[in-house]
């Protein structure tokens, strides 16, 4: 059984006709997770008997023809940002790392559940999400699969190496500022950041990150993906953003797709660089498309300024309350990663009272400045990161040289709220996947997906990675 290989419609469906049991699934998830995680580290917490007893539980019901779920007997990894029973969250902080163990899901891993999944264990994320490579004082750092040498993105790299190196077939994620997009574009894989309030979060606690943050699930095709997240969209009555469930099913909605009439192309989005490889990626994957009939037309200017430091701001007041809410009187903050516990004092000294508030008024006024931009195609297509893939805990390079701004493309998507996916493109000559970024309208969370099936379908590229330990 190789994940790499497989869809997760085809597992599920296998599960439910009983020609594969979800003990199975389990085994082979916990044999990968075993033979590849030394080298990986994409997991930090696996529970192989709560697993098998979970997949036990799924094929009784199955035998006795129950309805198991659309996900029956999937193994998968949880971001350790999601609460899932009996594991810790630790938010790769030392600040959380003894914590008592979860009682309660979180909503989208307890609708994963009742969709039929099985929870395996937790996978690494950097420090409170707070950046592009996932790498903490707790766990350590989590290797690309496609080169052990690279970085698997974050902050949910962890789920994204899980997912590329077959170690599970779907994991969570979730995506402040990137969080899905980048690690799934230095991973091979397909993904969406849905629509603000698409993917409920809710539960006790107030979200983490204000506005910014969507939660999602990593999977390796933009089908499998589309499966998943109809178990896990619709409104839940304590997130005061979620959204209404949609019309139609989204993985009905992808049987028969076709290329958009036209869309939006900007390689810069008015000020982001990125590495000449990089961009001729992209563009040999735009020529894909014009080869379906699509008209590709260039907007250099969408926003004009980098948003980059007001988004940071408020990402970075949200996580200095968390920290100052764990540890108030700062006695503990060289427990914290160096670079984080900086940028903390950063913003401590630099935000105001209305930081926050001007940033919302940031965000208002970028959304209407995006509005304006589709009006003339409802698609926006970007790089999803401008560098190639960092070595180590580094930067991208851009030009060779690294650059700090090297995923300068995805954070304005998360203050405007929009939904925004990436693809797989193509590769860099040393191998590394490329990401290509879909962008659509408020709450066009289909429109994006349909592009991105179109994209899989035309670039039909061999995105199975193909690391063996």
């Amino acid at each position: 059984m190789d994940f790499r290989q497989e869809h997760v419609a085809d597992l599920a469906e296998r599960v439910t006709r009983r020609a594969v049991s979800a003990r199975e699934l389990a085994e082979a998830a916990l044999a990968r997770i075993e033979a590849t995680n030394g080298d990986l580290n994409a997991f930090v917490a696996v529970d192989a008997d709560a697993a098998l007893a979970q997949a036990d539980e799924i094929d009784r019901r199955v035998a006795a023809g129950d309805d198991v779920g659309p996900l029956a007997g999937i193994p998968i990894g949880v971001k350790d940002t999601e609460d899932a029973i009996g594991f810790r969250t630790t938010q790769g902080s030392a600040l959380f790392a003894e914590r008592a163990p979860a009682t309660a899901d979180s909503v989208l891993v307890d609708r994963l559940r009742q969709a039929g999944c099985v929870i395996v264990g937790k996978t690494n994320t950097p420090e409170f999400a707070w950046k592009a490579d996932t790498d903490n004082e707790v766990f350590g750092r989590t290797a690309n699969p496609w080169s052990l040498d690279r970085s698997a993105g974050g902050s949910s790299g962890g789920s994204a190496a899980a997912v590329a190196a077959g170690q599970v077939p779907m994991a969570t994620g979730s995506d402040g500022g990137g969080s899905l997009r980048i690690p799934s574009a230095l991973c091979g894989l397909s993904s969406i950041k849905c629509s603000l309030g698409r993917v409920p979060a809710g539960g006790p606690n107030p979200p983490g990150w204000a506005d910014l943050s969507s939660k999602g699930v990593m999977t390796r095709t933009i089908r499998d993906q589309a499966l998943a997240l109809d178990s896990v969209i619709g409104p839940e009555p304590t997130d005061l953003r979620s959204l209404p469930m949609p019309e139609d099913s989204w993985i009905e909605a992808l049987a028969d797709v076709h290329a958009p009439r036209k869309v939006l192309w900007s390689p810069s989005l008015g000020y982001a660089r990125v590495d000449p490889e990089i961009l001729a990626v992209c563009e040999r994957a735009l020529d894909a498309l014009r080869a379906l009939g699509t008209e590709v037309v260039v907007v250099d200017d969408v926003f004009g300024e980098d948003p980059g430091v007001d988004w940071l701001c408020l990402s970075l007041a949200a996580n200095l309350r968390t920290v100052e809410g764990i540890d108030p009187d700062g006695t503990r903050w060289d427990e914290l990663d160096p670079k984080l516990a900086m940028m903390l004092e950063w913003v401590r000294s630099h935000a105001t009272l209305t930081t926050a508030l001007e940033v919302q008024d940031l965000a208002h006024r970028l959304n209407v400045r995006l509005v304006q931009v589709l009006h003339e195609a409802p698609l926006l297509l970007t790089p999803t990161v401008g560098g190639q893939t960092p070595v180590g805990a580094g930067y991208g390079t851009i030009d060779g040289v690294e650059d700090a701004l090297w995923v300068g493309f995805t954070y304005p998507f998360n203050l405007t709220r929009s939904p925004a996916g990436s693809v797989c493109a193509g590769f860099t000559a040393d191998g590394m996947p490329v990401g290509l970024q879909v962008v659509g309208p408020q709450h066009g969370d289909l429109v994006v997906l349909r592009a991105l099936a179109v994209l899989e379908d035309a670039l039909a590229l061999d995105t199975i990675c193909p690391y063996e330990p």
